[in-house]
């Protein structure tokens, strides 16, 4: 999956990995800005038909609108695995967001907490499930580069360079700051009965 620069910021602050998923129809992107604060939203519906299923592995081949096949591999969250059969329709429904909040003279200790949750279908339903994730990072200025457009972070883990596009934003940034990052994340599937064909 590509990430906005944005949410390369995200993953490298948070040492996160996205799942890979090829989108069948164009995301849907949200930004908004305000003096310290910025959000980026997308989400991303995705629909095929099953290939093939291996129980064992858990493990669903979905061949997309435009025919790619995309293998995923199901937790057990997913409940009712069994009822999946070649030919069923399946709609993955994929959405994440960061906000990065400026946090003038920060006090806080640099750190990162998670949170997972998740639900499933009942017991002899359709197959279903969803997972969201939350993390929250807050990271320091280090560094302030007017000329490039650039600020230097240090996480809990790392150091990453982040670009400012808006100038306004920019100025507002300097060293001794710090930066709150909050991203989250939320995936969703859903098995839906295959179409017949028309005779």
């Amino acid at each position: 999956m590509k990430k906005r620069s944005v949410f390369v910021v995200a993953v490298a602050l948070c040492a996160l990995a996205l799942p890979a998923m090829s989108k069948d129809e164009l995301p849907a992107v949200v930004v908004s800005s305000e003096p310290g604060k910025a959000t980026i939203t997308e989400a991303v519906k995705v629909t095929g038909t099953v290939e093939s299923v291996d129980l064992q592995k858990r493990r669903v081949s979905i061949k997309g609108s435009h025919g790619k096949v995309q293998s995923l591999e199901l937790g057990p969250d997913v409940r009712n695995l069994k009822q999946v059969k070649v030919g069923d329709r399946v709609v993955v429904r994929y959405a994440q967001a960061l906000t990065l909040t400026l946090m003038k003279d920060g006090k806080e200790l640099r750190g990162k907490t998670e949170s997972v949750g998740g639900e499933r279908s009942r017991k002899g339903k359709r197959p279903a499930g969803a997972v969201g994730q939350k993390v929250e990072v807050t990271a320091d200025v280090v560094a302030v580069n007017r000329r490039t457009r650039t600020i230097t972070l240090r996480g809990p883990q790392q150091k990453v360079d982040l670009k400012v596009r808006d100038p306004e934003q920019l100025k507002q940034i300097k060293v001794g700051d710090q930066i709150h990052a909050v991203y989250t994340e939320a995936v969703a599937l859903s098995v839906e009965p295959a179409a017949r064909a028309r005779p």
